[in-house]
């Protein structure tokens, strides 16, 4: 096991990526390549960029982690879009925002302990 998988916060963030991939699962066909194909890369990226950082020295571990929020809070401002456009319901956009806002915390904690 890498050490970046017993984090609660890569825990999370991939199941955070699940939901995402299971809430768009209904998104209309002609969205498939526009904001379906975007929102998923987003929250793919949280997870990613927890585990790629975690390959580096303290100080770039930070930055990473601080580009996985950006991603988080990337898929935000998606899901918002969705729900406003009628593709999200606002129960599941409501249950992406209160997932999303638990991982921002986490993620402000483990930058912080980084020194960053």
């Amino acid at each position: 096991m890498f050490n970046f998988e017993r984090l609660e916060v890569w825990q999370k963030s991939i199941n955070y990526a699940g939901t995402v991939y299971a809430f768009t699962q209904g998104f209309p066909r002609s969205e498939l390549f526009g904001l379906t194909n975007q929102i998923r890369r987003a929250a793919n990226s949280v997870s990613s960029n927890i585990a790629e950082g975690s390959a580096r020295p303290r100080a770039d571990y930070a930055k990473f982690v601080g580009y996985a929020a950006g991603s988080l809070y990337e898929t935000v401002t998606q899901a918002t879009i969705a729900r406003n456009e009628g593709f999200l319901t606002t129960e599941d956009y409501q249950k992406l925002y209160a997932l999303a806002e638990e991982i921002s915390r986490m993620l402000s904690g483990l930058r912080g302990s980084l020194g960053g």
